[in-house]
This record gives structure tokens, C-alpha cells and sequence, in this order.
């Protein structure tokens, strides 16, 4: 029998009486778990009695009303806990001896009218727990979002995140897998800057955050993992679901503690806040079954007086180096790569008063949108030609915020002033003419304001306008091309560029879509987040409820759409939690492009001489998944469905999926 129905009439005794049942429902020898208030009774019915006790077994908090009624001596009745066998006399909550100096609590139990009620004290105030600080300590160091799953080793902790979203702090996102959780908290630390937390249970629930958790690592973006663990007591001797999870998180968390009694619980929380933020990188809390509800009186702490200002000044004398190399080049060019995000403004002011094209690492995709006139698109593999055309023609390499990863193939050869705030960057892979240790933004600006004269420069916005002519000329040709297979990527990017707000926010997945994404797409003020480094498939849905929270939480990002791209391979990798969507009204429209396999992976066999083997798939309708799910689901095999099937899509207010046939071939 489930959840209380509400409070009963009072008697004048004090209580407050709960109806939990039907009488005929709980027929003789039997006994049933009933939530009275949100307290868990073990109601049992023998021998023309009705009695209730606490539901917990203390021995390990076995559910007794999951247990049975069993016969002892003279046919006296006992209720046997299902997990390990104890008895506790159903009359007086006394054991039959050697289990507990004291038995179980008993409530008083009325039938009326057919129904069962059961009464309780008045409410006694909640006692402040270790759970509670932490909890308080994270909100006030600006903790706004849970990605996450309750279960059996973190309700203490659940219940005091439970108290700061009842109360407005937070808000708590219900995951269907924990591995969702940790990429929608990594997206929503791209995207803002900000650690989200997720939070799991022990051992598997646990383990399934790590690759959603490398994902936030490689890509430095803050998170913070909140992981339950079994109790204190149990520690080591393999007891269920214990794991050394200190261990299991060590490579990728940059904090990681176990909360203990004697732990300084704010302290802990602060650290790990603030090493999530400064490092930009994963922030680890471990939590004990039973350190979880120890009672605390410790004040929370924040952020005041703990956090400096982030800004690291460039040498003049690299600053008068970078004028010199400059004055003398007469073809520069701009690479700007994520690491530019806070600084995108700053580095386009730089090439309009230079006249350079800014060309992005794929990552970096849309900090300087297409249509601007020193835009050059996307620099590699997944990039444009214009990009590599001036790469190859220019004379100094400007690299602003770049990993120089061999995705994005930056020339070495060439003159390179390499700007990064983190020192381990700087010629990482290779010697650079000039590296320089300081904030991008810093570096554009001051090297703006004090641009040398450069009488030998050439023009190259005139030639960057007409490499997009002739590149977009070429895209349009094939938007056409038709194999008999499905849609082309060209159309289908085409159609995205038609229809996407210019203020969306995009998740894109890994795979051919990816590239086709990179290739052909143009942004013109949209926000890209990708799993870049770890290039993990099935990022693109989570991550799009990353971004969805981050619309809810930050006036910044309030209002804006929120798209997401993936294959079908990708999608299906987290399909369920387009009910986590559906359950929380989110606004998110998702792209599916369908070509009925692995397609990237296919594409590789190939280029390898390998034959092509188990990458097929096997798909459901995706289009009426989501509508059974309790979204919109539409599918498009026809070109001209596309532009009305994607803009009804971004119309709907809530979870909407575009299933897109597409050719493998034609990406």
C-alpha cells in the first residue's frame, strides 16, 4: 500500500491521525509498508489486531513491512524483517531478545468505517544535519542545478538538496542514467562558467558519472560530483555496492574527500566549490550512508574573501615583441580556439583593426559568427577551405586560446604568436616564435590599441569575401544531390541555417553529423558546446539539458533555444531521458539524423582497407518514441519537409524531436 492519504479527524488526544489504508486490502497475516506524514510504518493485521511500528529494522534498516508474520511459541505472532531474520513482537515493538536493548517505536492504529488510520505526534522541528551545511555551503557558493538519481545511499543528503530547491536555492533535475547527469553538468560548465553538481548513489551509480566527468575534465569545465557511499561501519570488507571510489575517482577529479564525522564539512565544500571554479575541472565529495544525517550546527561558508581576480597581464616586452612581428607581416592570421570564449569580443576588435581573417578551431566553432566580414569558418578536419586557404597563404599565425590539437592541423612551419593563460599550453607540441603568458583579452586589446603602421599589408577581406562566395556557391551545388537513399547533409544544414534562432544555443553529438555540422553550417550568433577533446558519442541530449538549466538559471542565457544534433547512434545512447525532458517541460528541439548505422566508424573501416563489419544498427521509429514519450515527434524523408518540419520543431514549447532520413554517403 502506498502513500498516506492526508490527515484524519482529530480524537483530542493530541495526535494527528493519517489515513493509510483500506481495511480489506491488508487481509489477516498479512503486514505492508504505509507512509504516514513521510515516515515509513510497518502495518501488520492478525488475530483481529491492527498494529504499526517504525518501518526501519535497526539492525540495517531491512523494511519490515516487506517482511512476514511468523507463528512462534503457543502460536504467539512475530514480524520477521526479510532481510536477516529478526523478530520484533508486532504488540510491543520488543525483539524476542539479544537483537536491541530497545524494540521498535509503535504508533496507535484506528479502524473507521473500513479504513485505517494511523497517529502521529505533532512534527518535531528538523534537526540541521552535515548534509544540510554542505548543501547551504554549495548554494552560497552559487551552486543553482542537481543533474542526478536518488537512491538508497544518498537520501540524507537528497533530502537536504530536497530542502534548498523547496526554498528556492536550487533546482533538481531527475536523470534516467547517472552517465546523462555528468554530461549535462559538464555542458552547463561550458556554458556558463559554473558548476552544476550530480548527484548518484554508491558503486555503480557512482562509476556511471566517469565518462560524462572526463568529458567536463579535458574540456575545463567546472563540475561537481556528489557520489553516496555505504556506510562508515562497512568500509573495505565488500560489503554491497562498496567500491573504493576515492580510487575510481582519482584520475579524473582534480578534489576528491570522503565527508567523515570529523570532517570539517564546509571547509570540504568550499574546497571543493572552489577548486571546481579555479581549476576549472572536476570537484569530488564522497558521502557515507551514515555521516549524511549526523546532526550540525557549523555555519556555511562562501566565497567572500577566498576568490581573486582572474586576470594574468601580459609582459610588456612580449607585448612590444608581438607590435615588431606584426609591423613586418603583410598577411596575418587569426586562430582563435576555445580557450578565446571570454575573449571573443576582444580578439574581433583585434582583426577589424588589423584587417585579418579569424579563422576557429572546431571547438571554438561560432565565437566569431560566419557572417562577419573577417570570419574565415572553421580551421580543420571539420572545417571550410576558406580556412585553410588563408592558413596556407598567410605570414604570421596569430593563435589565441588554441590547444593546437591535430584535429585543427595549425601550420608549424609558420611564424605562430601563441597567447594562452595557462602556461602548460604554450608551445606545448612544438616551438612557437613568440609564446606569451597573459589573459587573450589583455593581449587583443592592448596590441589593438598600439597596432603598428604596416604600409606592405595586403587586403585579404576582399579575398575572404570572394573564397565564401565561391565555398557557398559549391555548398548550394550540393544541396541537390540525391542518391536515392535519404537526404544530404548540405540540405539539411541548409535548412538548420534557415531556421535556428540566431541566439540558440547548440549541442552537437559526435559522429558524420558532426563534421557535416562543422562543414556546412553557419553561425551567426549561436553558442556551440561539443564534447571536444574526449569526443564522446551521446553527449549532444544530455548536453542540451546541461544548456536547458543554465536557460532556467542565469539571466544570460533566459529565453534562449536550446538545440541539440546527434546521429542516430548518438541518440539512442540516451534516449530515455527524453522522458527526463518531457517530465520537466523542458524546451529543447532535437535534430536526429537517421542513416541507420555508425556511419563515421563505416567511413574509417573504409579509409582503413577493413571491411566494413557491426555497424549497422537497429533502429524503433524515432519519430513516434518521442511521441510516446509525450513529446512532439516528426519525421522528414523529403527535402522539401524540412524547413516547416524544423521551424514547427523550435516552435513547440517543450521536448521536440525531427527524425531526418538522411545518405550515409552524402555528409
Amino acid at each position: 500500500m502506498g502513500s498516506g492519504h492526508g490527515a484524519g479527524d482529530g480524537t483530542g488526544d493530541g495526535l494527528e491521525w493519517f489515513k493509510v489504508a483500506k481495511a480489506a486490502d491488508l487481509p489477516e497475516g498479512r503486514v505492508t509498508t504505509v507512509i504516514a506524514r513521510a515516515k515509513a510504518i510497518c502495518l501488520s493485521h492478525f488475530d483481529g489486531h491492527w498494529a504499526a511500528m517504525d518501518n526501519r529494522c535497526p539492525h540495517q534498516g531491512g523494511p519490515l513491512g516487506e517482511g512476514s508474520i511468523e507463528r512462534g511459541v503457543e502460536g504467539k505472532c512475530w514480524i520477521r524483517c526479510p532481510w536477516h531474520g529478526w523478530d520484533f513482537d508486532p504488540l510491543t515493538g520488543a525483539p524476542p531478545g539479544g537483537h536491541e536493548d530497545s524494540g521498535q517505536e509503535l504508533y496507535p492504529v484506528e479502524v473507521r468505517d473500513g479504513e485505517v488510520f494511523v497517529g502521529m505526534a505533532a512534527e518535531p522541528a528538523h534537526i540541521r544535519t552535515t548534509s544540510d551545511l554542505i548543501a547551504e555551503t554549495l548554494s552560497a557558493w552559487g551552486v543553482k542545478r542537481i543533474f542526478g538519481m536518488v537512491g538508497h545511499s544518498n537520501l540524507g543528503l537528497a533530502d537536504a538538496l530536497r530542502r534548498r530547491t523547496v526554498d528556492g536555492a536550487m533546482s533538481y533535475v531527475a536523470i534516467r542514467h547517472e552517465g546523462a547527469a555528468a554530461f549535462a553538468a559538464s555542458a552547463y560548465g561550458k556554458l556558463t562558467g559554473k558548476p552544476a553538481a550530480c548527484l548518484t548513489i554508491a558503486g555503480p551509480g557512482a562509476t556511471n558519472l566517469l565518462t560524462g566527468l572526463w568529458d567536463a575534465k579535458v574540456d575545463r569545465a567546472p563540475v561537481l560530483a556528489l557520489t553516496g557511499q555505504v556506510q562508515t561501519q562497512v568500509f573495505g570488507p565488500g560489503a554491497f555496492q562498496d567500491i573504493d571510489l576515492s580510487s575510481a575517482f582519482e584520475a579524473v577529479a582534480r578534489f576528491s574527500q570522503t565527508v567523515l564525522p570529523s570532517s570539517k564539512h564546509a571547509e570540504l565544500a568550499s574546497l571543493a566549490c572552489k577548486t571546481a571554479l579555479v581549476e576549472r575541472d572536476v570537484a569530488h565529495l564522497i558521502f557515507p550512508d551514515d555521516v549524511q544525517t549526523i546532526p550540525s550546527d557549523a555555519k556555511a561558508q562562501g566565497p567572500k574573501g577566498r576568490m581573486g581576480a582572474p586576470r594574468i597581464r601580459v609582459p610588456a616586452e612580449d607585448l612590444a615583441a608581438a607590435r615588431e612581428m606584426l609591423a613586418g607581416a603583410r598577411r596575418p592570421f587569426i586562430v582563435m580556439g576555445y580557450g578565446a570564449i571570454d575573449a571573443r569580443e576582444e580578439v574581433i576588435a583585434l582583426a577589424e583593426a588589423i584587417g585579418a581573417p579569424v579563422a576557429t578551431t572546431f571547438k571554438g566553432k561560432g565565437l566569431i559568427p560566419d557572417d562577419h566580414r573577417n570570419a574565415a569558418g572553421v580551421l580543420g578536419r571539420s572545417g571550410t577551405p576558406i580556412a585553410s586557404w588563408f592558413m596556407n597563404e598567410c605570414d604570421l599565425i596569430l593563435s589565441l586560446g588554441s590547444s593546437f590539437a591535430n584535429h585543427t592541423g595549425i601550420e608549424p612551419s609558420k611564424p605562430i604568436i601563441q597567447v594562452d593563460f595557462e602556461r602548460m599550453q604554450l608551445g606545448k607540441f612544438h616551438p612557437v616564435a613568440l609564446p606569451i603568458w597573459g589573459e587573450i583579452g589583455d593581449f587583443a586589446r592592448s596590441l589593438r590599441e598600439t597596432a603598428p603602421e604596416r604600409p606592405g599589408a595586403e587586403e585579404q577581406l576582399r579575398e575572404l569575401a570572394e573564397r565564401w562566395a565561391i565555398w557557398r556557391e559549391e555548398k548550394a551545388s550540393r544541396v541537390d544531390d540525391d542518391r536515392g537513399h535519404g537526404l544530404n547533409a548540405a540540405a539539411v544544414f541548409a535548412a538548420l541555417g534557415r531556421q535556428v534562432p540566431a541566439d540558440a544555443i547548440i549541442a552537437v553529438d559526435v559522429g558524420n553529423n558532426t563534421y557535416s555540422f562543422g562543414r556546412y553550417f553557419e553561425p551567426c550568433g549561436q553558442r556551440v558546446l561539443m564534447s571536444g577533446y574526449l569526443g564522446s558519442i551521446g553527449f549532444g541530449f544530455p548536453a542540451a539539458m546541461g544548456a536547458w538549466g543554465a536557460t532556467q538559471d542565469f539571466d544570460a542565457y533566459r529565453g534562449r533555444k536550446v538545440i541539440s544534433i546527434s546521429g542516430d547512434g548518438g541518440f539512442a545512447q540516451y534516449a530515455m531521458e527524453f522522458t527526463t525532458a518531457v517530465r520537466h517541460g523542458m524546451d529543447i528541439t532535437h535534430i536526429l539524423l537517421n542513416n541507420g548505422q555508425l556511419g563515421k566508424i563505416t567511413k574509417e573501416q573504409r579509409a582503413g582497407e577493413f571491411e566494413v563489419w557491426q555497424t549497422d544498427l537497429v533502429n524503433p521509429a524515432f519519430s513516434a518514441f518521442a511521441r510516446l514519450c509525450g513529446g512532439r515527434g516528426v519525421k522528414v524523408a523529403k527535402p522539401e519537409e524540412l524547413d516547416s518540419a524544423i521551424a514547427e520543431a523550435i516552435a513547440h514549447p517543450g521536448p521536440a524531436l525531427v527524425e531526418i532520413v538522411t545518405d550515409a554517403e552524402l555528409v
